[in-house]
């Protein structure tokens, strides 16, 4: 229980710092190279990774701290949740005051990877977690947990992947190879 709360942590901090990457990129593109050097990427990945681990305070007997693990996990996804939804709210307004549709198109495919891994990790753990305890069942909350733990983490790749046009290429050459 412990390593998957500090795992599950550290990804909303990684995720809530890669939109913070993106808001930068699109909002403020001249000051990039400034704020994003590799200093600063390293600090915040390394602020990221260890901001997981206080987590472990919460580890103990489960059965008696059940309740301060939601709580903490309420917390933990909460305010990188908050800050994703602010970073995407001036990046989605950034880029409407666009002038052409061909900027529209490139911004937005600049951020779309990283928003729907941040839908895909965000929802499935609102559904596993938000849903009324009349619904919970044996077999429903083993296949969330599935979808949450291991087929999410496992879409990342690929869809980060996806974004390389070589890639895209050479699949596209694989799959309509006659």
């Amino acid at each position: 229980m412990c390593f998957f709360l500090v795992l599950g942590t550290a990804e909303c901090f990684l995720l809530a710092v890669m939109s913070y990457d993106r808001y930068v990129a699109i909002c403020k593109p001249l000051h990039y190279p400034l704020v994003m050097n590799p200093k600063k990427c390293h600090q915040l990945a390394a602020s990221a990774w260890l901001g997981g681990m206080p987590v472990q305070l919460a580890c103990g007997d489960i059965s008696l701290q059940e309740m301060s693990i939601y709580v903490l996990v309420m917390l933990v996804a909460l305010v990188p949740f908050v800050m994703i939804l602010a970073s995407y709210t001036k990046i989605i307004g950034t880029i409407l005051r666009l002038p052409t549709a061909q900027g529209h198109t490139k911004a937005f495919s600049t951020c779309s990877s990283q928003l729907l891994v941040v839908v895909l990790f965000f929802g499935s753990a609102s559904i596993t977690y938000f849903r009324p305890t009349s619904s919970h069942s044996a077999g429903t909350d083993k296949l969330l947990s599935l979808f949450y733990t291991i087929v999410t983490p496992m879409f990342n790749p690929v869809i980060y992947t996806l974004r390389n046009q070589d890639v895209v290429a050479a699949l596209r050459r694989l799959w309509f190879k006659t």
